[in-house]
């Protein structure tokens, strides 16, 4: 439902009543200050939103396969795209009487249900780096986390491709 862009970005918090939080906690997790000398990222193949529920996904997902296979001080990872656009959703009331209470699409602005990125063909969304001994890891950790967005994905070996051979 939210997938598609549509319309004019909708971004201005301060103009806006409430807006719930993203549930995105970090955006940069492992040991920044590690000398690794491969860096992956995960490219978006297609026009859309990814919503801040499926970032977190794909986060968790990541974090915990690196986490077990790489170690837990031995990668870092960089989530490069933030949720600023708000969606709404103009809830309708359902069930007996439903339609003496709400009044159906009359100023239907909706509410703010939550927060999603926008992004571009090509756009990295994941940015990891590990060292030699985890590139196995790393491209399983950003395959599964590429199953939670809402796009078709692909990895990108941006520097080390000497060290690989």
């Amino acid at each position: 439902m939210y997938t598609q862009i549509r319309g004019q970005a909708y971004c201005r918090k301060e103009y806006m009543g409430g807006v719930p939080a993203p549930r995105i906690t970090t955006f940069n997790l492992g040991n920044p200050n590690g000398d690794f000398p491969i860096v992956m990222s995960l490219h978006v193949k297609e026009l859309c939103q990814v919503r801040h529920i499926a970032l977190e996904a794909a986060r968790i997902t990541a974090n915990r396969l690196l986490t077990k296979k790489a170690g837990a001080n031995n990668f870092y990872f960089n989530i490069r795209i933030y949720p600023h656009q708000v969606l709404r959703e103009n809830k309708l009331a359902t069930g007996a009487g439903a339609d003496r209470v709400s009044s159906g699409m009359r100023a239907a602005f909706g509410k703010a249900v939550g927060t999603a990125a926008r992004v571009h063909p090509g756009q990295p969304i994941i940015t990891l780096r590990v060292p030699v001994s985890a590139v196995a890891a790393a491209k399983e950790a950003l395959w599964s986390a590429s199953l939670k967005l809402p796009t078709p994905c692909y990895i990108v070996i941006d520097k080390g491709k000497e060290l690989l051979v």
